[in-house]
């Protein structure tokens, strides 16, 4: 059985495959929003700094001019693999004009989590072929030290500039500096495109964790993210009419822009529709809750761990005006039914809405609905999906309340994983509906008490941990822990954590070369400091290391993990029956 979007869900209309990203956001004759009817599109929450969406377009092709030059970069010569830009920063104002000048060149942009380490960053930029790295000060020594190892020299790193920088050391050119110079340059060429190319050509190259080993490559094209915009845009066209003629959100921008959520729902549909995005750097509580009073935003993008932290600071929430918000959107991790509850009690007016997305489908697959929220529930699906539930034992679930692997067919669904096709084939199957995407996660249809399908996560098949919304793959942990002397066998798995939803712990076998008579807490400390030392910090083992006999194991030799998350829950269970 195919799942299709509910009848009251706008159809998809084609997704065009000839227009680039940038030309698409930044033309008027392409659906966006007009400049004139548009609200400010970037604005910093903490100086008040804004840019309009006019300047915006014309910083885009100031840059892109200033780029070409700078790298020798020819708009249509070669491929976009030619023109890979390593993008390493925390949120600022100008990080979608690099994005789009980077595309205006054919170019890939290649966005990295701030949290990586200089191993971790090397990883991605040596995997996506980086020839240039654009950062920002507090992140400079970790981008260098990357740099240095990927072979990208040092005056081919770039500043983007943010709020009460130090002074930007003079070897370094920033963002405001090449804006400057492309804006006396002549213009660049028009890009030349073949009928299909957007389908097939990579704008973004986003690292996803899998199951195993390092996180890979997701091939995004240009169409796949024009796709989800449109998407976004159709699905909550009706609640934003509901408003009134004219409304214009003012949105949330703290997620991190490296992420696909942040990337495609903030970045790309809330431009497109004409809002302005209120941009902060990084989660802390007070600037929130100010930047939410100052700038009366009226939708909190963001992940359940903020939802936890507003919940259990109630006190503090009391001191600001906070009435201008009149919906939530959440996503990147489950957000627990009674926590929703527990928000809705302390803000009614709020609509509490949740999406269920990955890297691999260029984000939304399904939200909730203003017309039909149902807490636990991740909504319905969005305009131009289809979905299949599939049991374990390959055979396809045609009705409502059984549990089965997701899998999910859209124009938004990637290209596939750079480099590696054994992934790439594992992950996207061709069916007699065309080429679905496997999702890895279990889920159910079930149809709420308004009479529509719903989606719900009921469980992780792919075992990756969400942190704070970031992925953890479990096999890149234990790689690490098994270089530990110490360590024999392990087994890494998610506990559940107030503030970050999930957190690693480890199940860790003894080496023999452990005497006796060495202290276990010891032994527990040293390994733990040495994964803080080898990895980015949501990756450490926040959930402990306990010692076990033996690892469960499959007769082929595949990691039980799913008995030690049982093994995990009863003794927590235990734990709190106690209490």
């Amino acid at each position: 059985m195919v799942f299709k979007p509910m009848s009251w869900v706008p159809q998809l209309p084609e997704v065009p495959d000839t227009v680039p990203i940038c030309e698409f956001m930044l033309d008027e004759k392409h659906g966006r929003l007009p400049f004139a009817e548009s609200k400010a599109a970037y604005t910093c929450g903490l100086t008040g700094k804004s840019i309009s969406a006019s300047q915006q377009k014309k910083d885009v092709d100031s840059l892109s001019r200033a780029l070409a030059k700078e790298f020798g970069w020819k708009v249509n010569a070669g491929t976009e693999y030619d023109k890979v830009a390593g993008v390493f920063a925390l949120n600022t104002i100008d990080i979608m004009t690099l994005n789009w000048a980077i595309h205006r060149l054919n170019g890939i942009s290649s966005p990295a989590n701030a949290a990586y380490n200089a191993d971790e960053l090397r990883h991605q930029l040596t995997n996506s072929g980086a020839q240039v790295l654009f950062t920002v000060m507090p992140l400079l020594q970790t981008a260098l030290a990357a740099a240095a190892k990927s072979n990208i020299p040092k005056h081919r790193v770039y500043i983007c500039e943010m709020p009460n920088d130090p002074p930007i050391p003079k070897e370094f050119k920033t963002l405001t500096q090449l804006i400057k110079e492309g804006e006396s340059l002549p213009d660049l060429e028009p890009i030349k495109w073949e009928k299909g190319q957007g389908a097939r050509q990579t704008a973004f190259l986003c690292y996803s964790s899998g199951t195993s080993g390092l996180p890979k490559g997701v091939m995004i094209s240009h169409r796949n993210v024009i796709a989800n915009t449109l998407q976004i845009s159709l699905y909550d066209k009706p609640s934003r009419e509901a408003h009134g003629p004219g409304y214009r959100e003012v949105a949330l921008g703290l997620l991190p822009q490296s992420h696909i959520y942040a990337l495609i729902v903030i970045c790309h549909a809330s431009t497109y529709q004409g809002d302005q995005v209120v941009i902060l750097p990084r989660f802390d509580l007070n600037n929130y809750l100010s930047a939410i009073q100052n700038y009366k935003i009226n939708t909190l993008y963001i992940v359940p761990p903020i939802i936890i932290a507003m919940v259990k600071n109630r006190d503090l929430t009391k001191k600001f005006d906070l009435s201008s918000v009149t919906s939530i959107f959440t996503g990147a991790a489950p957000l627990g039914k009674e926590t929703a509850e527990e928000l809705a009690s302390q803000f009614p007016s709020w609509k509490i809405r949740q999406g269920y997305g990955l890297t691999e489908t260029c984000t939304v697959v399904c939200s909730s609905s203003p017309r039909d929220i149902w807490f636990g529930s991740s909504g319905c699906l969005i305009p131009g999906y289809e979905a299949k539930v599939m049991s374990i034992e390959g055979n396809e679930i045609t009705g409502y309340n059984q549990p089965g692997e997701l899998l999910v067919k859209s124009p938004s669904v990637v290209l596939g994983y750079l480099k590696n096709e054994k992934a790439t084939q594992e992950t996207f199957v061709d069916m007699a509906e065309g080429r679905f995407m496997r999702t890895g996660d279990e889920v159910e249809f079930r149809v709420s008490p308004n009479g529509n399908e719903h989606i719900w996560v009921v469980d992780r098949i792919k075992e990756l941990i969400k942190v704070k919304g970031l992925q953890v793959a479990p096999a890149e942990l234990e790689a690490c822990l098994l270089n530990h002397p110490s360590v024999a066998d392990c087994a890494v798995v998610p506990v559940q954590d107030d503030r970050a939803g999930e957190v690693p712990k480890a199940f860790v076998v003894k080496s023999k070369s452990v005497g006796l008579e060495e202290n276990d807490a010891l032994i527990k400390r040293d390994i733990m400091k040495y994964v803080e030392k080898e990895k980015a910090r949501h990756k450490w083992l926040a959930g402990g290391v306990e010692f076990i006999d033996i690892i469960p194991k499959s007769p082929s030799g595949k990691i039980l993990r799913r008995l030690l998350r049982d093994k995990e829950r009863e003794a927590r269970r235990k734990a709190s029956a106690k209490l």
